[in-house]
């Protein structure tokens, strides 16, 4: 007799909670590595990867040492408990459970996000440095640092999943088109505000004309990507967001969630250029996307995954079974 552990569809209570909890903890890691960044500490660990200076603990370390120390320990403690939760959902759901295929996308995205890490330390992509080949990695290590939270998150979502109305074909190309826009919606924010670390403005005027101004930098000139992408991928979530209020009849807390988040986001990104985008304001205005980010993926998998479909295979198997089982007696 198998135990409960590998055969049960409905993960436990303490597994999900598990699952969120990992979540979040590398939305702290996302906004720590943000830090790093502002506060110039990306080369506090010299050019080495993984020791710090040549060392596996740094002594008597700087400012920007701790700071980058500290976030290559956060990652780490995130690698431990990335892995944990994958084998953990593996012990304690059905086959063919999609949580599974979340967590082994997790760990996938992890290893990437580490690799993608170790090539801006080791190419010297840190600090001053606005090369083409830093541009090009911020925002592919950005993107992929996404994908890793949305792979969580679907972990987690997946795991406390309850059945839901089925959606139409239509919502379900909506929320990949939100999903899509979000993430270019991110892939230009990083690069803006590496822009506001590596050129700051000495007022809004002087850096809404270097915008457009053909000397200026182009890491700057692409500053107004940025505006453009969050204004197309608002109207992108709000269309899902619409849609499934009508499929609904009317709003629920996910999708009130998503939408104030989503207002909370423009206002953020508003004071952020009005305060000429301060270590701390950029800090703030990570978290919110984070926050939001995490609510739009939980919204959008309830609307592209359909819980009748694979979530139930392995409950539906074991009722079979004990079905014919019991006629067999």
């Amino acid at each position: 007799m198998q135990s409960r552990s590998y055969n049960s569809p409905r993960p436990s209570l303490n597994l999900v909670r598990f699952g969120w909890f990992v979540a979040f903890y590398n939305v702290l890691v996302i906004v720590w590595g943000a830090l790093v960044r502002a506060s110039g500490s990306g080369a506090g660990c010299g050019n080495h990867w993984p020791l710090c200076n040549g060392q596996v603990i740094p002594v008597s370390p700087a400012f920007h040492t701790m700071i980058e120390f500290t976030h290559r320990m956060m990652t780490g403690g995130a690698t431990f408990l990335v892995i944990a939760l994958a084998i953990w959902t593996f012990r304690g759901t059905a086959k063919r459970h999609r949580a599974r295929k979340a967590a082994l996308w997790s760990v996938f995205f992890l290893v990437t996000e580490a690799l993608l890490g170790a090539a801006l330390v080791l190419r010297g992509w840190v600090e001053q440095n606005a090369s083409t080949g830093r541009v090009i990695a911020q925002a592919v290590h950005f993107t992929n640092t996404l994908l890793l939270m949305a792979a969580l998150t679907l972990t987690a979502s997946f795991l406390g999943k309850k059945r839901a109305p089925q959606s139409g074909q239509n919502s379900r190309l909506a929320a990949w088109v939100a999903v899509m826009a979000t993430i270019v919606m991110g892939a230009t924010g990083a690069l803006a505000a590496l822009a506001d670390t590596l050129f700051p403005s000495p007022s809004v005027a002087a850096g809404l004309a270097e915008d457009f101004a053909s000397h200026a930098p182009v890491l700057v000139r692409m500053r107004w990507l940025h505006p453009a992408a969050a204004v197309i991928g608002a109207c992108c979530v709000i269309r899902l967001v619409l849609q499934r209020v009508r499929g609904r009849r009317g709003w629920d807390r996910l999708n009130l969630v998503v939408t104030s988040l989503l207002a909370l986001q423009f206002a953020l990104g508003v004071a952020d250029v009005l305060l000429l985008a301060p270590a701390w304001m950029q800090l703030l205005h990570l978290l919110g996307a984070d926050l939001y980010w995490v609510a739009l993926v939980v919204l959008a998998g309830k609307v592209i995954w359909r819980d009748s479909e694979a979530d139930g295979v392995g409950e539906r198997r074991e009722t079979m079974l004990g079905v014919e089982s019991t006629a067999g007696r």
